[in-house]
């Protein structure tokens, strides 16, 4: 469907939008994906947070001028999905982990802020932890002193309970 000026315009502005506040894109091939198996890859996105849409390479291309994406241009050819997520690891975990069962789906390239990472990079990005669990580990790795500290304070007066607790029980026995 051809779309007009205004609706290009409403498009490119959208997608600048979403470049505004991405850490990551990806770009897939998608050619001989039927339209269940887009709409099971657009749900599962959706479910991460990440922008996922077919667009036209000449449109984005216009949105990313100027931006941190912009060494990206070159990459785009071809009928692509693109993915657009402010969390760096989303958006490749949800490409590859489809990608995974799915053959047609077909990672081509992706970018990071002032970075262009391919197929490989992609799959290194998506294979580490996602934020909630780096946040998980740091707060784990935070609590670890103060939980040690709190545990030998709390040593210190049950090891004194349980000498009186000894001392009584041998007064008890002595005087029995």
């Amino acid at each position: 469907m051809a779309l007009n000026r205004v609706a290009k315009a409403a498009v490119i502005d959208e997608v600048a939008g979403q470049l505004a506040t991405a850490q990551s894109i990806v770009l897939a091939e998608y050619r001989g994906l039927d339209v269940t198996k887009i709409t099971e890859l657009r749900r599962q996105a959706r479910a991460s947070g990440v922008y996922l849409r077919v667009l036209k390479n000449t449109l984005v291309r216009r949105a990313i001028a100027g931006t941190a994406f912009e060494k990206l241009a070159d990459h785009m050819t071809g009928p692509l999905i693109y993915g657009i997520s402010k969390d760096p690891v989303a958006v490749a975990k949800v490409m590859f982990e489809f990608a995974k069962g799915n053959d047609q789906l077909v990672i081509k390239s992706g970018a990071l802020p002032n970075s262009v990472l391919d197929a490989n990079g992609i799959k290194a990005l998506a294979s580490l932890p996602s934020r909630e669990a780096l946040l998980a580990k740091l707060l784990g790795t935070m609590q670890a002193p103060v939980t040690t500290f709190v545990q030998t304070l709390n040593q210190v007066p049950s090891k004194f309970v349980r000498t009186v607790a000894a001392v009584r029980d041998q007064k008890a026995e002595q005087g029995a």
